[in-house]
């Protein structure tokens, strides 16, 4: 995404990838009216909605198939004027890497140490090869590089915070795939084209299985297991990184765990590539420093971390120059419009997971409650609140507001319309 924003503006950059190749890993992405205006001004949503299914309901049901609870999705629509757009990560992914030349992407560039200079940064990698810089992105998740370098100089000068030195908070083992069921008739939910069919059934003790359909007959599933403290706690050690490893035990633990649209999981495994089948922990953690020198970072995380892009693509044009202090600036400018949007939505998708994915005591009474008893001008306006921060590409025309919910002005715009220049 800051590839595409950054390309849109002729602003010079390289994307420095690890993997050798891109691998279609994942599920099914949620793309809420938080980042669909940048689609829209990049010309590519009508692609997107093309690829993807409207968000109309979340159903849940035990393991007899029963439906016990379902949470209505048509307030998206009444609060932003959009509906949820339901895509295949992989899928995402492609059209958002379309927009990137190729000649811009560097593979197989395992980051391994920076170095800082007045006027730079050297990028040092896996394979002898370096790259120098003005500026250092780090997007390479929760275990970047580029953050723990950054953290490394920041707490030998003795201003890393203390809670940027704790762990992570892992909350759920995740395994994930897309199948493409070869008798897509035994799935009548795949032959609906208007919406996509989004349902989780909970499992009796701390499992739970996701299923999302998507365009083309494919069924985006994901296998999630709480983790008590104790369990958390052994964990914590492990890497956490999208790949197709340790999986084979876990596809086995779920083999008879029954399929929300029919029939059982070892169906689904079957029609799934299992090189595309990948397990994740995730981990729960919001960290206070975002940048330091000429290096900063990008969260980790769909839509939040597309907003990312877009702000701090916003604040690098807005510079007039390369110098310390006008990075400084455009830093701390992308901080102090993000950090407390990224707060707000890690505490509150933390009690979204809980209620689609919970078993804890205090998971079901919240899904009771909100389910069963918590009136829809509540629920209106959380979405208000959850849907105001919609930050535009400045220097491209801005979407207008479908006259729907409020949405926080847009920050930066009147530098543009000075004539501020691009870096």
């Amino acid at each position: 995404m800051l590839g595409a924003v950054l390309e849109s503006a002729n602003i010079s950059y390289h994307i420095l990838e690890r993997a050798q190749e891109p691998r279609p890993l994942g599920s099914a992405i949620a793309i809420s009216a938080n980042i669909l205006p940048v689609f829209e001004q990049l010309g590519i949503y009508e692609e997107l909605k093309s690829i993807s299914l409207p968000h109309i309901s979340l159903d849940m049901y035990n393991t007899n198939l029963d439906n016990f609870c379902s949470l209505d999705g048509e307030c998206h629509r009444a609060v932003t004027g959009y509906e949820h757009q339901i895509v295949a990560r992989p899928r995402l992914y492609d059209l958002l890497h379309r927009k990137v030349p190729e000649y811009k992407i560097s593979r197989g560039k395992k980051v391994i140490r920076t170095k800082e200079r007045d006027d730079g940064v050297t990028v040092h990698c896996s394979d002898g090869t370096e790259y120098e810089c003005s500026i250092l992105v780090g997007a390479d998740g929760a275990y970047s590089v580029v953050r723990q370098n950054m953290y490394k100089k920041l707490d030998e000068e003795g201003n890393l915070p203390p809670s940027d030195k704790e762990d992570f908070t892992i909350a759920y083992i995740n395994m994930v795939g897309i199948s493409s069921p070869p008798n897509p008739e035994k799935y009548p939910q795949l032959s609906d084209t208007d919406r996509t069919h989004f349902r989780i059934v909970i499992g009796d003790s701390n499992e739970s299985c996701l299923f999302v359909t998507a365009p083309d007959n494919q069924i985006c599933w994901g296998i999630q297991i709480q983790l008590s403290a104790d369990e958390a706690t052994q964990h914590q050690f492990k890497n956490s990184e999208w790949g197709p490893e340790s999986i084979d035990t876990m596809m086995k633990d779920f083999e008879e765990f029954p399929c929300a649209f029919g029939g059982t999981m070892k169906e689904i495994f079957d029609a799934t590539p299992k090189h595309l089948i990948s397990k994740v922990f995730l981990e729960e953690k919001l960290f206070q420093t975002w940048y330091h020198g000429r290096s900063v970072l990008l969260g980790d995380g769909a839509v939040t971390a597309m907003k990312d892009a877009v702000v701090l693509a916003n604040c690098l044009y807005n510079m007039n120059d390369t110098s310390e202090k006008s990075i400084e600036t455009a830093f701390a400018n992308y901080y102090r419009q993000r950090y407390s949007d990224a707060e707000y939505m890690a505490k509150s998708s933390a009690i979204i997971t809980n209620v689609m994915y919970g078993h804890r005591w205090t998971d079901r009474l919240l899904r009771k409650v909100i389910s069963s008893y918590l009136p829809n001008w509540v629920k209106t306006k959380g979405g208000v609140v959850r849907y105001s921060n919609r930050p535009q590409i400045n220097w491209l025309p801005l979407v207008e507001n479908p006259d729907q919910g409020y949405v926080l002005p847009q920050e930066g715009r009147e530098l543009v319309e000075k004539g501020a220049l691009a870096i």
